[in-house]
C-alpha cells in the first residue's frame, strides 16, 4: 500500500507544497490538510500514515515562533496526537514545525509521551534571520526511521528562532546518551565548528551543542530546523554547476527513509 502523509497547513504555514511534492518523490501519496479541517473532524489524521508539520511562520511567530499553533495543536487535536502515539505514527517537524512540536512537548518527548515543554528554540545568536546552508552530520548512535543511513547532510535554514536551548545541562546529557540530539550542524569536514562566536557560521543560530534536529526516545517523532524539502532534486543544491549534479537531493533519504518504514 502507497504511504498517505497527512501534511499540516495553514495559518502562515507556507513550505506544505514543497513538503508534499517531497514525500511524493519519495513513493508516498501526501495529502495538504488545514488545520481547521483537522480540528473539525472533517479529516482525521489517524486515517494516515505519518504526520507532518512544515515550515513558515504560524500565527506570524506570535508569542514565540511555533507557540500558537502548539496550543491549538494541544488544546483541539491534543487527543488525537497522543493517539498517534500510541499507534506508533511517524512525525515530522520542520523549522516551524519543529519549533511547534518542541513547544508541544512531543520533542523530545516524554514516556509515555505527554504534553510536556522541556526545551525550547529560541532567537539566534547573531540577532537576525539566517539563510544559509549548512553542514550537518547525524549521530552515531541514533536509531530514527528518518535517518536509517544517513551520516551527512548538507541543507539550508531560514529562520530567525532556530537556536536550542535544553532545560538543563542533565537533561541535554540524558538526550545525547539516548541519541535523540540527532543532528548537529558542523563543518564541511564534520569537524565541530570553532567555539568563537558559538560556531557561527557554521552553527547559524548558537544552539547549545550544535544541535540541529531532535528526535524521541522511539525515534518517531522528528524534527530539525534545516529543511531537507529543500533539497530533494541535484539542482537545487548552489554548488551543482560547478561541482556537477548528485543523483539526488540530500534531503530525499529522509522522506523515501519514513515512506518506507511504514510501507
Amino acid at each position: 500500500m502507497t504511504a498517505r502523509i497527512a501534511i499540516l497547513t495553514g495559518y502562515g504555514i507556507n513550505s506544505d507544497i514543497e513538503l508534499a511534492h517531497s514525500f511524493n518523490l519519495a513513493g508516498g501519496k501526501a495529502e495538504r490538510v488545514h488545520l481547521h479541517d483537522a480540528i473539525d473532524g472533517r479529516i482525521r489524521l489517524e486515517d494516515f500514515d505519518i504526520l507532518a508539520i512544515p515550515g513558515g511562520f504560524s500565527f506570524g511567530d506570535h508569542i514565540a515562533s511555533g507557540r500558537v499553533f502548539a496550543n491549538r495543536l494541544r488544546h483541539k487535536l491534543g487527543d488525537t496526537l497522543l493517539r498517534l502515539r500510541e499507534k506508533k505514527t511517524p512525525i515530522l517537524g520542520i523549522c516551524n514545525g519543529f519549533q511547534v512540536l518542541v513547544k508541544l512537548g512531543l520533542l523530545p518527548g516524554t514516556e509515555p509521551a505527554s504534553f510536556t515543554q522541556t526545551c525550547t528554540l529560541t532567537y539566534n545568536d547573531s540577532g537576525r534571520f539566517e539563510n544559509r546552508w549548512c553542514h550537518l552530520k547525524a549521530e552515531g548512535n541514533v536509531s530514527s526511521p528518518w535517518l536509517r543511513g544517513v551520516e551527512a547532510l548538507y541543507l539550508p535554514v531560514r529562520h530567525g528562532e532556530g537556536k536550542f536551548i535544553p532545560g538543563s545541562d542533565a537533561l541535554l546529557a540524558e538526550l545525547e546518551k539516548n541519541g535523540q540530539t540527532c543532528l548537529r550542524y558542523c563543518n564541511e569536514d564534520g569537524s565541530e565548528p570553532a567555539k568563537g562566536s558559538a560556531g557561527f557560521p557554521a552553527n547559524p543560530n548558537g544552539s547549545t551543542g550544535h544541535v540541529a534536529g531532535l528526535c524521541s526516545k522511539d525515534g518517531l517523532v522528528f524534527g530539525l530546523m534545516p529543511h531537507p524539502e529543500a533539497h530533494v532534486l541535484p539542482t537545487q543544491h548552489p554548488h551543482w554547476q560547478r561541482q556537477g549534479l548528485k543523483a539526488e537531493g540530500d534531503g530525499l533519504r529522509i522522506f523515501r527513509n519514513a515512506v518506507q518504514f511504514v510501507g
